[in-house]
């Protein structure tokens, strides 16, 4: 087991892209600890969950410390916590939308904040990011979750030159992952699989497999990986122009003239 007797703290891990992580880790022999706003529908057996409003620092330098104090050690933050609705820049008062980078930005840099001095004990703590490809490019609908992922990554990097050597800090790119809640953005079956028609390796992502990226990087077998991003994105999105473009058109009809 890789990360056998390891604590690991993970943000939101109780549905979806979280509890795929939660999980993974717990296979790899690691300790789990779960925080959210509220408790899991289904329990993760093996995991301790934690009400926690990521967004109150003064509770989230307590969860932490508590953390530490029950477990004798913490290492290992994957802050996978956020999200946000559909929502157009225009149909949202200011304050919607910065509750969203609140959500997205801010609360990660608290939680880190509140773990640092517990990773760095741990003499060679690591932070795990969840990113979105939605921070590096357009997102209309989500755009204010859009920069927060873009400043997520930034932060990211920037921590990773801070608190080296003691903590690493990497961020795991994400594209689209099938999760209960897949069908409020891409629709019924029939929906979500020409979603995934979309992407190169033909579907959406599993929550098991964000996991086992992460476990990764914060594994012994990344003990050199810091400050990176890692995409996973199942080969990203198909370039539109090459289903616009005509060109492949023309010779092929061409050839069949020929012929």
């Amino acid at each position: 087991m890789e990360l056998d007797g390891r604590v690991v703290v993970v943000t939101g891990g109780t549905r979806g892209v979280g509890a795929g992580i939660a999980w993974a880790f717990l296979r790899a022999g690691a300790k789990v600890v779960i925080c959210a706003r509220r408790p899991p529908d289904v329990r993760i057996p093996g995991a301790e969950f934690v009400p926690l409003d990521l967004r109150e620092p003064d509770a989230v330098g307590e969860f932490f410390d508590g953390v530490a104090a029950r477990y004798g050690q913490l290492d290992t933050l994957v802050n996978n916590a956020g999200g946000t609705p559909y929502r157009l820049l225009g149909e949202g008062a200011p304050a919607r939308h910065a509750r969203v980078i609140e959500l997205n930005l801010t609360a990660p840099l608290t939680a880190s904040l509140a773990a640092y001095e517990h990773l760095r004990a741990a003499g060679g703590g690591s932070i795990v990011m969840i990113g979105s490809v939605s921070g590096g490019r357009p997102s209309p609908g989500t755009a204010a979750y859009g920069a927060a992922k873009a400043g997520l990554e930034n932060l990211a990097r920037s921590m990773a030159v801070e608190w080296a050597p003691h903590v690493r800090v990497n961020t795991l790119v994400l594209g689209m992952v099938r999760t209960e809640l897949s069908h409020v953005h891409y629709g019924d079956e029939e929906g979500i699989a020409a979603v995934g028609r979309t992407v190169p390796l033909g579907r959406l992502a599993e929550p098991s497999e964000v996991g086992d990226a992460a476990v990764f990087l914060a594994s012994e077998r990344a003990a050199y990986v810091s400050g990176a991003s890692l995409l996973v994105h199942g080969g990203g999105e198909r370039p539109a122009f090459l289903d616009a473009a005509n060109v492949n058109a023309n010779v092929n009809a061409n050839v069949n003239r020929e012929a």
